[in-house]
Formats: structure tokens, sequence, C-alpha cells
């Protein structure tokens, strides 16, 4: 597959199932990412929202590869023009990707949070560490506790710290901001935005969106275990006329400054996914081609979105 000039990660019909036993020794796969795409350059934060049990967090584990080992995984994945194999995955892992991840239960109990944030860098970066540490408004001491001694907002700060201290070109950072102050949240905000600016690139999972239209450069909505929309994070402020898909429209209008507003029904469980689009049994605009059919991916108006009547 030929990777897009100017692209630092390329993600074509990717698809995660995990093997798993039903009603005793019967197997089965459990299909809970498919025919996902998404596309991220040098230079920018593509920010990826939609609701829990979407796919976001897994999407993250395997970039790095680092699912359990029922997981199997088919598409294409591509950093710098090249297949992410596993053998690549684990030399580029905490050197040239790193990750901010979801759980503070990542923090290894028995080591002090100074050392761990230092990584495997060699001379120890103590003076970035202790720089970070006080941008993020960690005490001096920070350094010499254990994670159990921290808050779950220090415990955050200090795995933001950890990923920032690498020389990683492609950030993932899987919800890195709860349990943070609001001003906290814009600091490590506000420092993706300058790793982005200095030409790396940051892939934030998140569900406070309205950060993330803040200072993302793209938003990829997922629904389901699928991309249905990529579009300029300028979109999203506009205002729903400005997206393309039905979902996106309705995440907009879900957001408490735009009235709160819900839609019928919910998301599918992995295993009894519709058929057609997965959007089709909520939709408003259905037609028999949308339950009929998977529609594909359609560049429209800047953006690219998976929708039969997307315009």
């Amino acid at each position: 597959m030929e990777q897009k000039e100017g692209t630092l990660l390329e993600i074509h019909d990717l698809s995660v199932s995990f093997k798993m036993y039903d009603h005793g020794l019967n197997q089965t796969r459990l299909q809970v990412i498919s025919d996902l795409h998404l596309t991220v350059r040098p230079g920018e934060i593509v920010a990826v929202a939609g609701s829990s049990g979407s796919g976001k967090s897994l999407l993250a584990s395997a970039i790095l590869g680092i699912l359990p080992g029922n997981a199997e995984v088919k598409g294409h994945m591509h950093y710098k023009g090249q297949e992410l194999t596993p053998k690549r995955q684990q030399q580029l892992r905490g050197k040239e990707m790193a990750l901010v991840p979801q759980s503070v239960a990542f923090l290894d109990p028995l080591m002090k949070v100074g050392s761990q944030a230092d990584g495997h860098k060699r001379p120890r970066p103590k003076d970035r560490r202790k720089q970070l540490f006080r941008r993020f408004g960690l005490p001096d001491n920070t350094e010499r506790l254990y994670p159990f001694q921290l808050s779950g907002g220090m415990a955050r700060r200090v795995l933001v710290s950890a990923a920032l201290i690498t020389d990683a070109q492609l950030i993932i950072a899987d919800e890195p901001t709860p349990g943070m102050s609001l001003d906290q949240a814009l600091e490590a905000l506000k420092m993706f935005r300058q790793l982005a600016d200095e030409g790396k690139a940051v892939i934030l999972i998140t569900h406070d969106i309205d950060l993330a239209f803040e200072f993302a450069d793209r938003v990829a909505v997922f629904y389901a275990g699928t991309t249905v929309e990529t579009a300029p994070a300028s979109d999203f402020r506009d205002g729903p006329q400005a997206l393309r898909h039905p979902y996106s429209k309705a995440l907009w209008k879900a957001l408490p400054q735009n009235g709160f507003q819900p839609i019928p029904g919910f998301q599918p469980y992995a295993g009894s996914l519709p058929k057609g689009c997965l959007f089709a049994p909520r939709c408003p605009y259905r037609t028999e081609e949308c339950i009929e059919k998977t529609p594909p991916v359609r560049e429209i108006r800047g953006g690219e979105v998976r929708c039969c009547h997307g315009s």
C-alpha cells in the first residue's frame, strides 16, 4: 500500500478481534474494531472522539503492539512508509512512539516515580524531568514518592511527563487529563500543541471534546469500532452544518452548551453489530441502501466520511 505524501502514520482497513470462549469450550471471535481508517501527519494533533466502547483505547494498543495474546489484527498500519510489524513496534515503542496511558496502574508500585519518568534514557534526564514536574505543579519531592503516595491527578501528570521526556515523534495520549484541574489540563494540552508545532505528531484520545476542539488540528469520530468521520477541528467549532456524518452532528448537539440533545437508541455492542452502516439503526436519514450496504470512506469538503448520504 502506498503511503500518502507527508504522512507519519497511516492506518487503513484495520480490524481487531479477540478469540474468546462462548458456552463452555466453544471458541468464538469477537470483532471490536472493523475497517478503521486514520492518518496522522507530522506537526498536527489528531483528536479521537466517540463514546465509550467505540475502540479508541484499543487503537492505541494496536498501534503500539501491546494487545493481549488472544487478539488478531488485520489491515494495514504504516509508520514513516514502513509496515508496523510486531518486531518494528517493539523497536519503536518508548523511543519513536510514546504512550500516555489511560490508567494510572501503568506506574510500577515498587519504583519511585522520578526513576519511572526518566525511563530508559541514559544519562537520566533529571533536569528535563524536574522542569516538567514543576510546570505541571508537582511538588519538588514528587520524584522521591511511590505511586501509592500520589493523588490520581498527580499520577496522571507524572505519566504525561514520562511521555514528554522521550524523543518520540508520535505521542499517543489516551485520556490524559481526567483528575487534573482545568489549569493543569490546559497546561498538558499546551505542551502537546508545542510538540506538534515543533514537528511531532500527537494522537489525543479524549472525552473532553471541548478542549480537543481548541487544540487539535483534526478530529476523528469513532462509532462502534470504526471511523465515521475525520474533519478539521474548525468544523466542530463552526457547528453541525459544517459536519458530514449524522453521528458527528448528534455528538455536537449532545454537548451541554449545545442543548444536551440526546438521540434515541444506543451504540451496538461488539458481537451484535448490524449489517450495513453501523449507525443506521439510530440514523433519521437511513434508507434501504444504508441497511444493506457498508458505506465506503469518501472525501468531502476537506474531510472524510463513511456515509452514503454524507455531504
